[in-house]
């Protein structure tokens, strides 16, 4: 598969994409008020401890506390195990001795971004710290070695590992990426030297420095793509930035100079995203229905705390019977549940319902698909199988905003609700407004201000609704639309007998 890398990169916003084989796999958007903070480090200082919640809240110097359970508070001593994989950075010991035994008010605290802000929802701290390089993933506070599961064979992970004990000179954990695989010796050395002196200095920082503040930064999402996504995965970069071109240039001439022939400079006369006829793709992904090529569809619902996806088989009506009719649709949804999830960022618990098959071979037939299709994926997922109510469940690693959150707000005219009520649910809200207001008014009439859609069918097929008003109030009644009103808007105004 051909991968390559496109950097779209402006003052105001960086967008990464990742395409296989032509085709946007994943997206990355880093915006100058949307800052992806997941792998800072921040002196912090505590501001609340919940004993009931066994958490506290971190001022990091954010607008929004972050949040630390106890499972990511460290204390001197521990030592843990880190999973045997690149995916799980932040990992820990799990500790039982009480939150309020270990943290109090006001209290200093060096901390790590595990995830980012999450709509209402802080960043997501912890004090066990992860600085990743290209080779290896440097854990100061977790006494372990561990090897990429991507690094397969047995003889290349063996001598990483031994390679990697006998350079360390503490006891300092490390997680060995796949990007080392076959890498020479000197390289890695080099690298655990890079990462040691880095987290002195970030340690020299908390020392010193005064709380909250930011003791490290990770790299910028384009220099991130690099680091993650050059080596064993990507043949090509583009950029679109004369600087951008140069920072990347400038970061492979130190970790990884054998690369820089394949990073290219774009100088086309139409975007670069255009060029590659990405934004329609980009709009694709942030829509709630998306059609199959059969003619089935695929409806995806996010909510605050899981993702609802439904399958249905839409224009798609088969050749042969009904079962197969319905297994092909539910194959070919497969194939788009796992390239949306990837290219939308979807993460935490993740429903979805497929139609519904009669044989238990379909449907494992359909799960064993999904969890095929799952494995181009980088994020860690687990999927378990059909429930008795026809279901799947799967659970996807979450460490920042979906796509959807990140490019898109709240409607304001709905406000977020997705549904508004009808005309005519409106027309009759209005009538038992009126009936409340009735008793009170001593006017001569009337006045309904209202939306023009909701007016026309007061004028119209609703009229009946009015005449029944006016009899039981015994006043007269006038429909003014007016332009500006939300069709849910609407104000009974009084007529005095005097004009006014």
């Amino acid at each position: 598969m051909y991968k390559k890398l496109l950097i779209n990169m402006a003052s105001h916003e960086t967008r990464v994409a990742l395409l296989e084989d032509g085709t946007i796999a994943e997206l990355f958007i880093n915006r100058n008020d949307q800052a992806d903070i997941t792998g800072n480090i921040y002196k912090g200082r505590i501001q609340r401890v919940l004993p009931g919640m066994q958490a506290a809240f971190v001022d990091i110097g954010l607008s929004q506390a972050a949040f630390m359970y106890v499972d990511d508070v460290y204390r001197e001593g521990d030592e843990g195990q880190a999973p045997d994989t690149d995916e799980d950075l932040g990992a820990q010991p799990k500790i039982q001795k009480p939150i309020e035994h270990l943290l109090c008010e006001g209290q200093t605290v060096l901390v790590y971004v595990a995830k980012s802000p999450l709509g209402s929802k802080g960043a997501r701290v912890s004090s066990y710290v992860s600085l990743p390089g290209r080779f290896l993933v440097l854990m100061p506070n977790v006494n372990h070695i561990g090897v990429s599961r991507r690094i397969e064979d047995e003889s290349e992970r063996g001598r990483l590992k031994q390679l990697v004990a006998r350079l360390r000179e503490d006891h300092s954990g490390y997680i060995v990426r796949t990007a080392a695989e076959n890498v020479e010796d000197d390289k890695i050395a080099s690298e655990m030297l890079f990462l040691k002196e880095l987290w002195q200095t970030i340690r020299r920082r908390y020392e010193t420095g005064q709380a909250p503040a930011l003791l490290h930064q990770e790299l910028d999402v384009s220099l991130r793509a690099v680091r993650d996504l050059m080596t064993h995965e990507v043949e090509k970069l583009v950029i679109d930035s004369l600087d951008g071109y140069q920072a990347v240039l400038s970061y492979l001439d130190r970790f990884m100079p054998s690369l820089k022939g394949c990073v290219e400079l774009y100088d086309g006369s139409e975007p670069i995203f255009d060029a590659y006829n990405l934004e329609g793709d980009i709009s694709r992904a942030l829509k709630q229905k998306v059609w199959l090529k059969s003619g089935g569809y695929i409806v995806i619902q996010q909510t605050e705390a899981l993702v609802a996806i439904d399958v249905n088989t839409g224009r798609y009506v088969g050749k042969h019977n009904l079962e197969e009719t319905i297994v092909k649709t539910n194959l070919e949804a497969v194939k788009e549940i796992a390239y949306q999830i990837r290219l939308r960022d979807i993460g935490g618990i993740i429903i979805i319902d497929f139609i519904d098959m009669e044989k238990a071979t379909s449907r494992e037939k359909v799960f064993q698909a999904l969890k095929e299709a799952l494995k181009r994926d980088r994020s860690k997922t687990h999927v378990v199988p059909f429930s008795e109510l026809g279901l799947v469940q799967m659970t996807r690693k979450r460490s920042k905003n979906s796509l959807t959150l990140s490019l898109c707000e709240p409607c304001l005219y709905c406000e977020g609700e997705g549904r508004l009520l009808s005309a005519r649910s409106v027309c009759y809200n209005l009538y038992r407004e009126v009936l409340r207001a009735g008793s009170d008014m001593d006017g001569a009439g009337l006045t309904l201000l209202v939306n023009p859609s909701v007016a026309e069918l007061l004028h119209g097929q609703e009229r009946p609704l009015v005449a029944d008003l006016e009899a039981r109030i015994g006043r007269t009644i006038i429909v003014d639309p007016e332009p500006e009103y939300h069709l849910e808007q609407y104000e009974v105004v009084e007529n005095r007998a005097d004009g006014k």
